[in-house]
């Protein structure tokens, strides 16, 4: 990226009961793109310290590539995101295999992560889920 602001997505966080929520949109479509964005929750994550990180993905665009997902998960440790339990919201369904899949990667690289089609379901696993 150029010293100017080239993001192509917004992200809102609001504090809530189970921790941080980060409605994230705009378009992606790039490991780039994916990995700014992570990055970005990652600096609140370790402003804030909660227990809980809900991510609301409601991006137009698809998920990089499954080949490009092994290298996302990889550079997102040591970023302070192993501290968190994450639910991940895709709020596009058609991309919810692709998301699982790097779901489960994270989770094999030392996060507690999962993915889920539905906010309320995210949300009472962080509230409650097994810890």
């Amino acid at each position: 990226m150029s010293g100017a602001d080239t993001r192509v997505f917004h992200i809102e966080f609001g504090s809530t009961d189970y921790g941080l929520r980060a409605w994230v949109t705009g378009t992606n479509g790039t490991l780039e793109t994916t990995l700014a964005c992570w990055r970005a929750i990652a600096d609140e994550v370790r402003r804030l310290s909660p227990f809980g990180l809900l991510v609301v993905d409601d991006m137009e665009g698809v998920a990089p590539p499954p080949e490009q997902l092994l290298e996302f998960v990889q550079s997102m440790r040591g970023q302070g995101m192993e501290a968190v339990r994450i639910a991940y919201v895709e709020k596009h369904a058609e991309q919810i295999p692709e998301v699982e899949f790097a779901g489960l990667l994270a989770n094999e690289h030392g996060f507690v992560a999962r993915v889920f089609a539905d906010e309320t379901d995210a949300v009472r696993w962080l509230r409650y889920g097994e810890r």
